[in-house]
């Protein structure tokens, strides 16, 4: 097995592997963490968001939140947020989203239907992630609302905008988008129905009916009608899929391992993954499942498999979209071919994820093919240890930093600082499942 060198400004750790054995529980769901803080923002009452995500993304969130004048109180696993029914009016100083693109686009949503005049914008990589996807359908509402190039931020919302439900069909399937909308349908008038080509992550629709909002649901289109209250709520975030991806695929393609991952969310708009993975012959159990605050949650018996390859397009790609590039990973260490077609959001991405799977894999010895939507990977390569660059992008950090757990010698990751955004903890995490544990 090989040795995987992660760098930083700060540090590096160097990790020896064997194998992966023991019990891992997931970080708090990224997705669940900031639609929590943002119900609570229009909800009036005090909400409770227990076992939040406070890393960078969630951060950004909640950082915006109190610039427009949202109380919270940050505590011990807790965040206590007090809502007056909607947002206020804040100064003109630019609220930074930082690199979180739920963040901008949920609250140009939001903002655009509660008449408070703001300006967003974020870090480099944030700027150039398309916007107009979300400002389009926004202005058919009656949102005014001006972008750099019509497209990207800083976005400013001006005050003055009075919206009224409209019928969206959306060329794409994204929750952002969806949440975006059916947020700013709450105060509109009438009903604001968004339709997809294929059904995205629905925590937003869970969640506002479990708060008592009549919401409609059929296939991939769903409807709100404005007017609706929110009341302050309790809410218990469970564990993260996106992150706990990582180490089930770890699981799989390292030799001897066996690990129970605890507290997943399974809701099945976010496990994609795991019916691919399956397909592909990997030994995946589920060992409980039960609902638990709007979402199934329950824990996963995952050990090492020998996979074959598989094809994935169509409806399956915006229930795993954040998952791809871990699957890359696992599609190297597959027998055939795995092809992955109908993923051009992935150039869209905090970086262009094709792209850069695609060369860092290449790097490492894969055999990989990109194509303009997606990727070829014909497998198992032998793959060895090379420096490897993130990009400044999370998922392909820890991505990468799998894929050298099965590289023969050494793999430097470089900026593995970029994890923060979403799992500070991955390194320490990865450390304590090592069998046996590096000195």
């Amino acid at each position: 097995m090989g040795t995987i060198l992660f760098r930083s400004a700060r540090r590096a750790q160097k990790t020896a592997v064997s194998s992966l054995r023991g019990k891992y529980t997931p970080p708090p769901d990224k997705s669940i963490t900031h639609r929590a803080l943002f119900l609570a923002a229009l909800a009036k009452g005090t909400s409770q968001i227990k076992n939040p995500l406070a890393t960078g993304d969630c951060l950004s969130t909640l950082n915006a939140l109190q610039k427009l004048g949202v109380s919270i109180r940050k505590g011990r696993g807790i965040w206590t947020v007090k809502g007056k029914g909607g947002l206020q009016s804040n100064s003109r100083r630019t609220i930074d989203c930082g690199n979180s693109g739920t963040t901008i686009r949920l609250l140009t949503g939001i903002l655009s239907s509660q008449g408070v005049e703001a300006v967003l914008s974020g870090d480099s990589s944030l700027k150039k992630r398309p916007m107009k996807r979300v400002i389009e359908p926004l202005r058919k509402m009656g949102a005014k609302i001006t972008a750099h190039k019509d497209n990207f931020a800083p976005i400013r919302i001006h005050k003055d905008s009075s919206l009224r439900g409209i019928t969206w069909g959306s060329p794409i399937a994204s929750a952002q988008v969806k949440t975006a909308l059916l947020l700013a349908g709450l105060s509109a008038s009438g009903k604001t129905t968004v339709i997809e080509p294929a059904k995205s992550r629905d925590h937003t629709e869970r969640m506002l009916k479990g708060l008592g909002v009549k919401v409609g649901v059929e296939g991939n289109r769903v409807t709100v009608t404005g007017g609706a209250a929110l009341k302050g709520f309790n809410i218990s975030v469970p564990g993260d899929f996106s992150s706990a991806s990582f180490f089930i695929v770890a699981a799989l393609i390292v030799p001897g391992s066996h690990l129970i991952l605890r507290n997943v969310n399974l809701n099945p708009t976010r496990t994609g993954l795991l019916t691919v993975l399956k397909k592909m012959g990997a030994k995946i159990k589920v060992l409980r499942i039960s609902n638990k605050d709007f979402e199934p949650v329950g824990d996963l018996d995952v050990r090492h498999s020998m996979l074959k390859g598989t094809r994935v397009s169509g409806a399956q790609i915006p229930l795993l979209i954040d998952e791809i590039p871990i699957l890359a990973v696992a599609a190297s260490q597959a027998r055939g071919k795995t092809i992955v077609k109908g993923a051009l959001e992935l150039r869209v991405k905090e970086s262009d994820r094709i792209a850069a799977i695609v060369s860092e894999l290449k790097k490492m010895g894969a055999n990989i093919k990109e194509r303009l939507d997606g990727f070829t990977v014909t497998g198992p390569s032998s793959l060895r240890g090379a420096p490897a660059d993130s990009r400044g992008d999370h998922r392909m950090a820890m991505a990468l930093a799998v894929a050298g757990l099965v590289a023969a010698g050494k793999t430097k990751i470089k900026d593995f600082s970029c994890t923060r955004v979403s799992y500070p903890g991955f390194v320490n995490d990865l450390a304590s499942l090592l069998h046996p544990k590096p000195r």
